[in-house]
């Protein structure tokens, strides 16, 4: 099925440790194509051990299919002049 990177933003952004996300799609071992998230957040206690609680977070506001399998925390997400998020960087992540 069909997800939006949109949806799954919005859904992470309500989330009180994220600055930003970003969602593209990313291949599973099966090759099928799941949201895989970047995630800016508010405090480094957040990083990677947290990773289950905020799939937990959007799983609450969407479908549980549109959670995504991954998140990999970043500083910064790229983005062009007008301040869009640049998600073909991430596209083969």
């Amino acid at each position: 099925m069909w997800v939006s990177p949109a949806e799954v933003e919005s859904a992470l952004a309500e989330h009180p440790a994220v600055v930003e996300a970003g969602v593209v799609g990313a291949e599973d071992k099966d090759e099928l194509v799941k949201p895989l998230a970047f995630w800016c957040s508010r405090g480094a206690t957040w990083r990677a051990r947290r990773s289950r609680r905020a799939q937990a977070f959007v799983k609450e506001r969407l479908a549980p299919y549109k959670y995504p399998r991954w998140i990999v925390f970043v500083d910064e997400l790229p983005k062009t002049a007008t301040g869009k998020i640049q998600r073909f960087r991430y596209a083969n992540s």
